[in-house]
């Protein structure tokens, strides 16, 4: 479930996150302004990692605002200690580094999260993470259960491409429709886009650069 880009972001150093049981490997950018995001990565058992296209998408796009970004390995992934939670573990994960993340900025702290990373913020947020608002880029609604998607508070936007095979619009609309009095996310479309945004990273980078949050 991952693609991958080699070329690294710009302005980034090397961190490591503690958590309360692991050690997570990540790359912080500081920014001018006084926000800040982090970054979550695709499924670690179908080779997702923080350098993947998506992500690094996501990181060039908030850098080109100003925002300080935090991406970073879930356990079990590259350097990170531990071994994969099933999605559960690593909403820890999650809150270890926006509290990394926190302690480095004055603004607000949002989260940016892509396929499994998307499904495992939407768990953080759901069971009481603190932060300013969420973005899920293809939450991957017919691979992972996501029964919780409507009840996700702060949830501000939803990125799908027409052509996603594990978050069809479809599928997407009826989770929505069937709980109609539920806040409703925007949801910007990306045509031509799988789930993978192979060759649709530029239209990815447009909205992420020019969606209003803060």
């Amino acid at each position: 479930m991952a693609a991958t880009k080699t070329s690294p972001p710009i302005q980034e150093e090397r961190v490591t996150i503690a958590g309360a049981d692991v050690n997570l490997e990540g790359r912080l950018g500081v920014g001018v302004e006084p926000h800040g995001v982090v970054i979550t990565h695709p499924h670690p058992l179908y080779g997702g990692t923080m350098d993947n296209n998506v992500v690094w998408t996501a990181v060039h796009a908030f850098q080109a605002r100003g925002w300080t970004t935090l991406r970073f390995n879930f356990r079990g992934v590259g350097l990170s200690t531990g071994a994969f939670g099933d999605g559960l573990a690593e909403v820890a994960d999650v809150q270890a580094a926006l509290s990394f993340l926190g302690a480095r900025l004055t603004g607000s702290r949002f989260i940016v999260g892509y396929s499994f990373g998307a499904a495992v913020a939407g768990r953080a947020f759901y069971t009481g993470v603190s932060a300013a608002g969420l973005i899920m880029i293809a939450p991957p609604i017919a691979l992972l259960d996501m029964s919780f998607l409507p009840k996700v508070p702060k949830l501000r936007l939803i990125i799908v491409g027409d052509r996603d095979e594990f978050c069809p619009l479809p599928e997407l609309e009826k989770v929505y429709a069937a709980h109609p009095t539920a806040p409703r996310p925007e949801i910007k479309i990306v045509p031509g886009a799988s789930h993978f945004f192979a060759g649709r990273e530029k239209p990815l980078y447009s909205l992420l650069l020019e969606y209003p949050l803060a």
